[in-house]
């Protein structure tokens, strides 16, 4: 198999020309090539089969949207070369309905990089009927990043806002279901943050069952006490082989008690990357991609990464 790329989707918007960049990044931080891909879709009337020169025709005899859509990715390549030296960078313009060539390409893609206006709207031609699909079918990971993201909103900042220097990168905040903590999610948890030289700061939340109105928690504190020190035995217990194969990592570990999302979408504004899970269901129809994942894309201010598992 060829090796695998990081992928970018663009289509001219903000928060795809940050997603550009956020994955050259990535690419580079990997060792990896970049592949700037744009889906597109001529949007003229059927009847108009042929170009006509005129105020909707470039020189060429190809339609402005035409000579628009081809422009678009070439300049995002152009420029991510220049900001990357030595990067490969690779460049695509596929015709055809975006979610299915988005799709087609993340088969490929070592991770496939979106775009988001964050804090609740997804945007652009990757707006909910392309990228919720996308992220819902997709078996490679999907990264979503916000728009506006910058390169140092990933790192620490020293004192009076300085920039630190190596190694200076905010947590990796990965975010783990006990229920099913599959190896492809914590896999990709270390890797992000051991390519960074980051601290893995691994969030497990969990409730504490009530039954019939009755909360044992309340009625007895030692309950609650006994049950955190059980969660918080486990998740050691499931991370313990994963420090053995990645011992340059830095691992904190919080057993946190009420909803997953909310205590991920908090820490999400102190870290470089979110990870988190989706459970692939291939006889799913529409989009399903879980309700923690579903909260953190439209309100964590972190890049998501959304890791596909069984």
């Amino acid at each position: 198999m060829s090796r695998r790329t990081v992928i970018a989707a663009v289509d001219g918007s903000a928060e795809s020309l940050a997603a550009a960049e956020w994955a050259a990044r990535e690419a580079h931080l990997r060792g990896l090539p970049l592949h700037i891909l744009h889906a597109w879709q001529d949007w003229s009337p059927a009847f108009a089969h042929a170009p006509f020169v005129g105020a909707d025709t470039a020189p060429g005899g190809t339609t402005i949207t035409q000579h628009w859509a081809e422009r678009v990715p070439r300049e995002v390549a152009d420029r991510l070369r220049e900001g990357h030296p030595g990067l490969n960078v690779g460049v695509e313009q596929i015709f055809g309905r975006p979610a299915e060539v988005l799709l087609s390409a993340a088969e490929k893609a070592e991770v496939l990089v979106l775009g988001s206006r964050g804090l609740g709207v997804l945007g652009g031609f990757l707006a909910g009927s392309v990228s919720l699909p996308v992220i819902a079918h997709a078996e490679r990971p999907v990264v979503v990043v916000r728009a506006g993201e910058r390169a140092e909103d990933e790192l620490r900042s020293e004192a009076g806002g300085n920039v630190t220097g190596e190694g200076a990168y905010l947590d990796v905040v990965l975010g783990l279901d006990l229920s099913r903590p599959c190896d492809e999610l914590i896999a990709y948890a270390f890797e992000a943050a051991a390519a960074r030289s980051a601290r893995l700061r691994v969030v497990h939340g969990w409730t504490a069952p009530v039954v019939f109105g009755y909360d044992p928690a309340a009625a007895d504190p030692g309950h609650g006490v006994a049950r955190s020190l059980r969660e918080a035995s486990a998740l050691t217990d499931v991370l313990r082989p994963w420090r053995g194969k990645f011992p340059d990592v830095e691992v904190t570990e919080q057993c946190v008690v009420g909803r997953a999302a909310d205590h991920l979408v908090e820490a999400s504004q102190d870290a470089s990357l979110l990870v988190v899970g989706r459970r692939i269901r291939r006889g799913a129809i529409g989009a399903h991609i879980g309700p923690v994942a579903h909260a953190v894309l439209h309100h964590a201010t972190a890049p998501v990464a959304v890791v596909p598992h069984f």
